[in-house]
């Protein structure tokens, strides 16, 4: 059974609290630059005593800066869209002494910690066993489905293996996906395997080379800029399985942002970096758990704009747990210093990862 982990916030009737000043405020003089010494965000749950109060900003991200709008609320605002007359926290302290306090420890249990100084297999590698790992993701996706957004971060290599589609695609069926941010090239090569039963020219369950498969990519992002989308080519050309077509079928939201390699793209791919990460963020300010599978460069950009925490419309205040799963125990660990107990991460074919989930819910 599931158990969420509670968050304890700090006590402010503590003297360092009571006694710290109120937070600075300067006004933004040039729109989309940050006042000097702005104090920039992290991950963590971070109060600002304005007015004698203690306030929490909600929907945080890294590396951005802290408005206080008219309404007395406090926003996290990335700085190049700050506008001039904003008023921007300053201060890089974090311990109260400038009225900001980042507080790292909010959803640890401080009786579950080892009390030996020494301990093995402390990193996360090929060897580590991942058995628990799973069995919590089984809980987790089970509880997320009922009362959380599961947000799945996805490079192109499910594309080219004919069950891991069929996996992913159980899972868009069964409500474990409420919304997935991949590249053009997951969307194409999807596509293709749906059209042609191929990604990059080979079969996706043999792995043989078709004739002209080389062609097969470019045809389908041919094709599905004539038809203008990829709902309208799902319907032109009768489609009828892959993941963006279990998307498009149960109304999955996805952002597709772009890179200088692209080939098309498809016509949903987003091209501007900025515009890009906006609807990235917007997305992931919904998600409850995000997970990050074999893409390096979305991982480390979904990462950067996932807080540690939520705050519920009733107020409570949740973990967002972040999984990085990749071959490459490099990618995973781009991550895994984050220092909190919702990012977890997994070494191992995320072909073989995603058989394994749908399998362990039950959806294969």
């Amino acid at each position: 059974m599931f158990e969420m982990p509670k968050y304890r916030e700090p006590d402010f009737t503590e003297q360092k609290f009571t006694d710290a000043p109120d937070a600075v405020l300067e006004t933004v003089s040039m729109k989309g630059v940050a006042p000097e010494n702005y104090h920039s965000t992290s991950m963590y749950p971070e109060y600002f005593k304005i007015n004698g109060k203690w306030l929490l900003a909600k929907e945080s991200r890294m590396d951005a800066s802290v408005v206080l709008d008219k309404s007395g609320e406090l926003r996290v605002v990335e700085n190049r869209n700050l506008e001039a007359g904003d008023q921007v926290v300053i201060g890089r302290t974090e311990n109260a002494e400038e009225g900001i306090f980042l507080h790292s420890t909010g959803f640890e249990d401080k009786e579950a910690g080892s009390p030996d100084q020494f301990v093995f297999r402390q990193g996360r590698s090929r060897e580590t066993s991942f058995a628990r790992d799973y069995d919590r993701l089984f809980e987790l996706l089970r509880y997320e489905k009922e009362h959380g957004t599961i947000l799945w971060v996805m490079g192109p290599a499910f594309a080219f293996d004919a069950d891991a589609r069929r996996a992913m695609e159980a899972m868009v069926e069964n409500g474990y996906v409420d919304g997935l941010m991949a590249g053009n090239a997951l969307a194409t090569h999807d596509l293709e395997g749906a059209m042609f039963h191929t990604a990059l020219g080979q079969d996706i369950y043999t792995q043989k080379s078709q004739p002209n498969g080389h062609y097969h990519h470019l045809d389908v992002i041919n094709r599905v800029r004539k038809s203008g989308s990829i709902p309208r080519f799902i319907e032109d050309y009768s489609i009828d399985n892959g993941i963006m077509y279990s998307c498009v079928k149960n109304q999955v939201p996805f952002v597709l942002t772009g890179s200088i390699r692209d080939d098309g793209p498809l016509p949903e791919v987003i091209g501007d970096a900025y515009e890009g990460q906006t609807a990235m963020r917007n997305m992931v300010k919904k998600a409850t758990t995000v997970i990050c599978l074999a893409t390096m460069l979305h991982t480390i950009a979904a990462g950067n704009m996932t807080p540690s925490y939520r705050v519920l419309d009733d107020g409570t205040i949740r973990p967002v747990f972040l999984y990085t799963v990749d071959a490459d125990e490099f990618v995973v660990n781009k991550l895994l210093d984050r220092g909190s107990l919702a990012a977890t991460t997994i070494v191992t074919n995320v072909q073989d990862f995603i058989m394994i989930v749908a399998k362990g819910l039950g959806l294969l």
